[in-house]
């Protein structure tokens, strides 16, 4: 019987041996201090896991180099990050040109929030809704002359009281009075910078244009904007087009995109003015160009929503970030 208890005990002792035996060579491997490494293994050597690809942020707009094969008199983009106040853009993005109907959203906000907790009546609500909606003009106008708007040549080309509100409220710094005879004072032709437009967006959208009563609705008027390009008529006209166009779907699903365009064919210069206007939480983006009349309204739609397209950060389709490591020899 002693032979085979002998033989018991020593297959225990293996085993046991071998227990502890494993733990320590993988501590070795491990770089931890469990002992003598294992034969055939260099003493120090360490055995890395796989690197994780990194998933890349969630899409956004973010300052880019951006081309475009533009032909016309003026182009121009601003674009503000609005969570640090920055402002990136084209070298030019603070000349200027004239707001037309992008001005509309502003005109809407200061009217309302000069109401404080009062109520305006249905009609006028009605009015500043299509204003924003379906750039209607007559609307527009019955709420610029209800914020205290003046079509009066202002002494010395002063603003008028509304605008003089949007420069100090917003922080505009490049905005001046239209300057075309005749039309001197027409809000429409207010001379403002793409800078000044994304900083405009930027005071819709937190809260200062329309204040703390109205600027959710404000900001749903503007993601209500509706009709095409080809949807134009005298007094109003289809705005949902330009950057939104230019916008992946995973940038439109975070949340609503607000827009305010603006487009008239002048014939005092023969040109296309067209701006476009969109804000979101995270950032606001301008565009304003000038073009000969002969290119139609849907090249400048179509210039708005390049420049949003090649501001995507990051890209569509850019690869992963893979976190460079050590890679142990065995």
């Amino acid at each position: 019987m002693r032979p085979r208890v002998t033989l018991v005990l020593a297959v225990v002792a293996i085993l046991v041996g071998g227990g502890m035996l494993v733990p320590a060579a993988y501590a070795k491997l491990a770089g931890g201090d469990g002992g003598a490494s294992l034969g055939g293994l260099g003493g120090g050597t360490e055995l890395v896991p796989a690197p994780t690809p990194s998933a890349p942020p969630p899409p956004t707009l973010a300052n880019a180099p951006v081309s475009v094969s533009f032909k016309g008199e003026f182009f121009s983009w601003a674009l503000m990050d609005r969570a640090t106040g920055t402002v990136t853009g084209a070298r030019n993005m603070r000349e200027t040109s004239s707001t037309e109907s992008m001005l509309k959203a502003w005109i809407v906000s200061d009217y309302l929030r000069q109401l404080g907790s009062k109520e305006p009546s249905t009609e006028k609500l009605k009015w500043a809704s299509v204003a924003i909606r379906d750039s209607d003009d007559d609307g527009a106008n019955m709420i610029y002359r209800a914020a205290g708007g003046s079509y009066q040549k202002q002494p010395g080309g002063k603003l008028d009281p509304v605008l003089q509100r949007a420069v100090k409220i917003c922080g505009l710094t490049d905005t001046t009075r239209g300057n075309v005879p005749g039309y001197e004072g027409w809000w429409s032709f207010t001379q403002m910078s793409p800078q000044d437009a994304a900083r405009l967006g930027d005071c819709i959208a937190d809260g200062k244009a329309a204040g703390p009563k109205w600027t959710k609705w404000v900001l749903h008027e503007m993601t209500q904007v509706r009709g095409s390009v080809s949807q134009q008529q005298d007094r109003s006209g289809g705005g949902k087009w330009g950057i939104v166009d230019g916008l992946p779907a995973s940038i439109k699903a975070q949340g609503p995109v607000g827009i305010k365009n603006g487009w008239t064919k002048l014939a005092y210069d023969g040109n296309w003015h067209v701006n476009c206007l969109a804000i979101t939480g995270r950032w606001s983006l301008a565009v304003m160009m000038r073009y000969p009349g002969s290119a139609g309204l849907s090249y400048g739609s179509k210039v708005c929503a390049s420049v949003a397209t090649q501001l995507v950060t990051p890209q569509p389709g850019a690869a992963l970030k893979v976190p460079q490591q050590p890679v142990g020899k065995l």
